[in-house]
């Protein structure tokens, strides 16, 4: 990312750049005093660049105890993109872990989500998403039994939406989805390994596949410190009403 820093602060922000390139994450940075009169500049200075890149991820500070590198966040785009091809895009490894895998009835919630009968059969089913083995996101899921025959939990390792084009030729091509920030429950805290209080993004939505139907109805819980959401956006053109 290009600096807004002007001279003396957009050097330092490259020391300290090189410097965090030499630092596993978490490790702290020397203290302010002493980066000052290392690189013989103000640690008001100093403190504008340490700013910027607080502000770009890739430090923390931490107060009372110092100021820390930390990964930068995974940056998901809002689309048709599941998770695996996601994380492989960016040059991590997906990895997912089943939780719970259910055959039920679909009930009142589940049916008028899903567009189809109280009572058809449904399959239930909750993944941790991994990158680099690093606890991401937990996924519930719902989708049709009589859409995908024979799915197993043991399907459910890598790539749903491979597993659908491969086997079922189920393409999956629209949908809707709802972020809002919460504060995860005590069982999802500990699958992605982080405190209650930790902030993070929870999705809800549907995905239609090429015939229209609704696939599946998924609710998500990503990780606030290490997930964020990007979006492109457009102006709509506004037709102007004649004589005006």
């Amino acid at each position: 990312m290009p600096s807004s820093l002007p001279g003396k602060a957009a050097e330092i922000r490259a020391l300290l750049l090189s410097l965090i390139d030499t630092l596993p994450q978490g490790a702290a940075l020397p203290a302010e005093r002493e980066l000052a009169v290392r690189w013989n500049v103000a640690r008001m200075t100093l403190r504008r660049a340490v700013d910027e890149l607080v502000i770009e991820e890739l430090l923390v500070r931490r107060h009372g105890s110092g100021t820390y590198t930390t990964r930068p966040k995974v940056a998901k785009w809002l689309g048709m993109t599941g998770f695996s091809e996601d994380i492989r895009r960016r040059g991590m490894t997906p990895g997912s872990r089943t939780l719970d895998f259910r055959r039920e009835k679909a009930s009142r919630t589940s049916a008028r989500r899903l567009r189809i009968p109280v009572g058809d059969p449904v399959l239930t089913f909750t993944r941790l998403r991994l990158a680099d083995d690093l606890p991401m996101v937990v996924e519930h899921t719902t989708v049709p039994g009589s859409y995908v025959p024979g799915l197993e939990a043991e399907d459910l390792d890598g790539s749903l939406y491979e597993v659908l084009a491969a086997r079922y030729g189920i393409e999956l091509v629209s949908g809707t989805s709802r972020l809002e920030p919460v504060l995860p429950d005590a069982k999802t805290a500990g699958w992605l390994d982080i405190s209650t209080t930790q902030p993070c993004l929870a999705s809800y939505g549907i995905s239609l596949d090429r015939r229209e139907r609704v696939f599946e109805y998924t609710s998500a819980v990503y990780r606030g410190d290490r997930y964020a959401f990007t979006a492109e956006l457009r102006m709509t053109p506004t037709v102007r009403a004649r004589g005006l």
